[in-house]
C-alpha cells in the first residue's frame, strides 16, 4: 500500500468536496455548474486516486454510488420509528371529515394549517445519518421489518451520501421515496428493449425492481431518484416546530424535496391544491396517485398521536383511477383448475395510470351482459384503484355497423363440455372437470405441489408438456410414466427423469390430510383437509358422507359441504380415487396406540424469520396439513419454534421460555422424517 503525504490528502479531499458538490447542483438543485465531461474527469481522478490509496476511502466517498460486489441477500432490518401507512380520502367529504376529527382532538385549536404534497408512486424508504453520515436505508416492508438496501440506496445521485451541515446533527432519521421519472422509465424501457430483455410496466415496478437488485452495480445504471418528505428522529435541540420549517431544514442538509409543496391555512385551501394538482397531473414529471395532507404544526402531531397503523395527523387525498379509450380487438374465454370460464378483453394497447394495458378481465358471464359488448366496440379502460384493469363501459355512439354481438360460449373453449351456469353463483364452470385439458394440467400442479402430494421436479412447464404430449390425461397417469415416456421430452436429462419418477414413487406413501389437500377440492385448504381427516375414519367415509354430517363439522358452512357433496357425488372423482390407490397411493390411519394419523396434532408451532427453500406459507400449510396448530406468537404452550435467518424477539422469547428451537435444515428434515415414516 502506497504512502500519503499531506498534499495527496489535501488534493483527495478537495477531489470528494468538488464532486459532492457538483452532484448536488446537478442531481438536487437541477443547476448544473460543470459539463458531464467536466464531471467525468474528476470522477476518473478519483477512482485513480482510491485505487493507489484506498486507505484514503470513506463511507461518504462519491465512488461508492458506482455499487460494489452483489450481495447474497437482503438482511432484515427493525425500524426504530414504526413506518406506518396513511389513511385514504377518495373524496371532498373525506377530507372534510378528517379536518373535523383533528379539531375535536384539538380542543380549543381554532386554526390548523396544513401541508400538502404530491404522492410519489415509489417506495418509501427510511434513511439514517450519524454525525451526518449514511450509515442505514431500509425499506418499509411491513413497518417494523424491512430490508437493509444501503449498498444500493448509496447508488442514488439525488440522495446525499454526507449532509451539507457543520455541524451534523448526531442522528437524524429521513424518510422519503424512491422514484424513477417518466423520461428516466421511457429511457431504461429503450435500453432494455435494446438488449432483448423484458421491458418495465411502469416506473413503480421498475423503481421497485431496481432497488432490489442483490447487485448494486445494477442499481447504479438505473435512473432512480430520491424525494424527502419526512424526520422520524432528529437528537439534536432546536429543531424546526413545522412540517413546512423541518421540509426547509430538510433541503439544507442536502435532500430534494418536492418543488410542489404547498402551505394551506385551511381545509378549503388543501382542496384546491388538490383539484389544482390533478388537472396537473398529466404534466408532471413522475407519477402520482393523490396528495399527502400533514398538519402543518409539529406539536400538535403528537397531541393528535397515532392510530394502530396510521397517524391521525395525515391523510392521503387518492385521486380517481385513470381512464383511457381504447378498442375491443377480441374476447378470449379461459378455463381455471376448478371449471370456472372467465371472459378477457383483448384490447389495442392503451396507457392507463402508469400502465400500459392489453388485455382486461370482464369477470363472469353477467359483466358481459352488462357492458352489452360487441367486438370493435370502443370501450373505457380504467385501473381500478389504481391497480387492476377494468372495462367500465361501452361508448356506444361509436360502434360500428353490423357489429357483432360478444356471446358468453355454452360450451367450453378447450374440451367442448357444457359449461354450468348454477344459479347460486355469478361464475360458469366447465362441467368437463378432469377430462378438460385446461383442468387438467391445473390439477396436477397442485396435486404435484410441496402441500400436497410434494412431486419434487414436477413443474409447471413439465406439466405442460405431459399432457400436451398425451403422457398424461389425469393424475393417475402420473404413476405410469416411465423412463422411455420422460427422456423424449424437451430439455429434460436422464438424471432429472429418474429423480422425477423416484419422487413419483415417495408420493405415494403420504397422509389422509394431504391426500384430500391434493384433490383440490374447492375451498378445501389445509385445515378444512385436516378437519376431515380427524373426523372421519378413512377416505370411504369422508366419500359417503351427507350434506349434515358435514355441517355437524365446527367451521363447515352449506356452501362448502356442497362443495364437498357434489366433488365425491361424481363417478369420475370416485374413480380417480380408487385408481390412486390401486396404483399404490396409500397413507396409514392409525399408530400401534390406535391414534389417527395426525402426528402434530394439538401441538403449537410458531415460524419467524426467513427461509430460503421454502416459503412461510408452504411451511404453514405443511404443518397444518400434519395437525398442528399455527400461531403468531410465542408462549409457554409453544411446541416449537421454526426459526429462518434474522429470527428476532421471537426467538429470543423462545431461549427465555425453553421451547425447542428448529433452523430450517432441522425443520425440512423433520417433515421429511414424518413424511417417511411408517407410523
Amino acid at each position: 500500500m502506497a504512502s500519503i503525504n499531506d498534499g495527496i490528502v489535501a488534493s483527495y479531499k478537495q477531489l470528494v468536496s468538488d464532486l459532492q458538490t457538483h452532484n448536488h447542483y446537478y442531481h438536487v438543485l437541477d443547476d448544473p455548474r460543470i459539463t458531464d465531461g467536466e464531471y467525468d474527469g474528476l470522477m476518473r481522478q478519483l477512482l485513480l486516486v482510491e485505487k493507489q490509496y484506498p486507505q484514503l476511502i470513506k463511507e461518504d466517498s462519491p465512488s461508492k454510488r458506482i455499487g460494489g460486489a452483489p450481495l447474497p441477500e437482503f438482511t432484515q432490518v427493525k425500524h426504530m420509528v414504526p413506518m406506518l401507512s396513511l389513511d385514504n380520502a377518495f373524496g371532498i367529504k373525506a377530507l372534510r371529515d378528517f379536518d373535523r376529527r383533528v379539531h375535536e382532538r384539538l380542543q380549543g385549536s381554532e386554526n390548523v394549517s396544513y401541508l400538502c404534497e404530491p404522492k410519489l408512486d415509489g417506495v418509501a424508504v427510511s434513511l439514517i445519518y450519524e454525525d451526518g453520515i449514511l450509515v442505514r436505508a431500509a425499506t418499509r416492508g411491513d413497518g417494523a421489518i424491512g430490508e437493509d438496501v444501503t449498498s444500493n440506496v448509496k447508488t442514488i445521485k439525488s440522495l446525499p451520501l454526507k449532509l451539507i451541515s457543520d455541524p451534523p446533527p448526531r442522528l437524524i432519521e429521513v424518510r422519503g421515496e424512491i422514484y424513477m421519472t417518466r423520461q428516466g422509465f421511457e429511457g431504461l424501457n429503450v435500453f432494455v428493449n435494446n438488449r432483448g430483455e423484458k421491458p418495465f410496466v411502469n416506473p413503480r415496478n421498475a423503481a421497485a425492481g431496481s432497488l432490489r437488485q442483490l447487485d448494486s452495480r445494477i442499481t447504479a445504471r438505473r435512473p432512480l431518484s430520491f424525494c424527502a418528505y419526512s424526520v422520524e428522529q432528529y437528537t439534536d435541540s432546536g429543531s424546526p416546530d413545522t412540517q413546512h420549517g423541518m421540509m426547509r431544514y430538510v433541503g439544507q442538509l442536502g435532500f430534494r424535496t418536492n418543488p410542489d409543496i404547498f402551505f394551506a391555512a385551511d381545509i378549503d385551501a388543501c382542496e384546491r391544491y388538490c383539484n389544482d394538482l390533478l388537472t396537473r397531473r398529466a404534466l408532471l414529471a413522475y407519477d402520482i396517485d393523490g396528495v399527502v395532507i400533514k398538519v402543518n404544526d409539529l406539536e400538535k402531531q403528537k397531541v393528535l398521536g397515532f392510530l394502530s397503523r396510521s397517524p391521525r395527523w395525515a391523510i392521503a387525498r387518492k385521486f380517481p383511477a385513470e381512464e383511457a379509450f381504447s378498442q375491443l380487438l377480441s374476447v378470449d374465454f379461459q378455463v381455471g383448475r376448478t371449471g370456472a370460464v372467465t371472459p378477457v378483453a383483448r384490447l389495442s394497447p392503451v396507457f392507463v395510470g402508469g400502465v400500459t394495458i392489453s388485455s382486461a378481465s370482464l369477470h363472469n358471464p353477467d359483466e358481459i351482459t352488462r357492458l352489452d359488448l360487441h367486438l370493435g366496440d370502443t370501450v373505457v379502460v380504467r385501473r381500478a384503484g389504481d391497480v387492476i384493469p377494468q372495462v367500465v363501459r361501452v361508448i356506444h355512439e361509436r360502434r360500428q355497423k353490423n357489429s357483432s354481438e360478444v356471446l358468453f360460449p355454452k360450451f367450453c373453449p378447450v374440451c367442448d363440455a357444457p359449461i354450468l351456469n348454477n344459479t347460486s353463483e355469478v361464475v360458469a364452470r366447465c362441467s368437463g372437470s378432469l377430462s378438460c385439458a385446461a383442468q387438467v394440467k391445473q390439477v396436477i400442479k397442485h396435486f404435484a405441489s410441496r402441500s400436497a402430494m410434494n412431486i419434487n421436479g414436477l413443474g409447471e412447464r413439465l406439466v405442460d408438456q405431459l399432457v400436451d404430449s398425451g403422457c398424461v390425461t389425469s393424475i393417475v397417469d402420473l404413476y405410469d410414466l416411465s423412463l422411455p415416456m420422460l427422456i423424449p421430452l424437451a430439455r429434460l436429462a436422464d438424471k432429472s427423469a429418474r429423480n422425477l419418477l423416484s419422487a413419483i414413487e415417495n408420493s405415494k406413501k403420504t397422509t389422509l390430510q394431504k391426500f384430500l389437500y391434493a384433490l383440490g377440492i374447492r375451498e378445501v385448504g389445509a385445515n378444512y383437509a385436516r378437519l376431515l381427516a380427524k373426523h372421519f375414519a378413512s377416505i370411504e367415509e369422508i366419500m359417503a358422507a351427507r350434506e349434515d354430517e358435514l355441517l355437524a363439522l365446527d367451521g363447515i358452512g352449506p356452501v362448502l359441504a356442497e362443495h364437498i357433496s357434489m366433488f365425491f357425488a361424481d363417478p369420475k372423482t370416485c374413480k380417480v380415487i380408487q385408481d390412486l390407490q390401486k396404483k399404490g397411493v396409500h397413507w396409514p390411519l392409525y399408530t400401534a396406540d390406535g391414534v389417527r394419523d395426525i402426528p402434530l396434532d394439538g401441538q403449537v408451532w410458531v415460524l419467524t424469520g426467513r427461509m430460503e427453500s421454502i416459503s412461510r406459507e408452504e411451511a404453514k400449510n405443511i404443518l397444518q396439513t400434519f395437525g398442528a396448530r399455527v400461531s403468531d406468537s410465542v408462549s409457554s404452550k409453544t411446541s416449537r419454534l421454526v426459526a429462518g435467518d434474522a429470527a428476532g424477539s421471537k426467538l429470543e422469547k423462545a431461549n427465555s421460555l425453553d421451547v425447542p428451537v428448529f433452523d430450517e435444515k432441522q425443520f425440512l428434515q423433520f417433515i421429511a422424517d414424518i413424511q417417511t415414516s411408517d407410523l
